[in-house]
């Protein structure tokens, strides 16, 4: 459903559909919808996300790696964003450092089965696997903020 990292017409109608139920909490609580403001047209984007939880703290992980848009928005902007899943939430979106990812990639995996086919590694594979490919699947640490 994705060429390269952009999605193809049927992704993107499942992802704003998604997307709509996430944000109104009738997804899982792991799926929420992420909201970024656009690096050119500063609009607000929304798309569905894993919420990764690992040690005590919340993570985003890009499925698509670095070339993914809400990365590159991300990238351009503060970092800030809006998770939403029934209510919004204030974010700070934290890079994480490509040496600290693979225990959150694996764990990405483990709870996200839709992005199995685009991360080259088995969930069940060692974490040295994952170190591999660490640097090329962009994780954020989300820091809740006040609006």
């Amino acid at each position: 459903m994705y060429s390269g990292s952009h999605p193809k017409p049927v992704a993107t109608f499942l992802a704003r559909a998604t997307a709509t139920l996430a944000s109104a909490g009738l997804a899982p609580r792991r799926l929420v919808t992420l909201q970024v403001r656009g690096r050119r047209s500063g609009r607000l984007i929304s798309l569905p996300v894993v919420l990764v939880d690992h040690e005590g703290e919340r993570y985003l992980v890009a499925m698509l790696g670095d070339r993914a848009n809400w990365v590159r928005n991300v990238e351009a902007g503060t970092g800030a964003a809006w998770l939403r899943h029934g209510r919004r939430e204030a974010v700070f979106l934290e890079p994480v450092d490509p040496g600290v990812r693979a225990p959150i990639l694996r764990r990405y995996l483990a709870v996200a089965p839709g992005a199995r086919a685009h991360v080259p590694v088995d969930r069940r594979a060692p974490l040295g696997d994952f170190e591999r490919i660490a640097p090329e699947f962009p994780v954020f640490r989300v820091v809740r903020t006040s609006d």
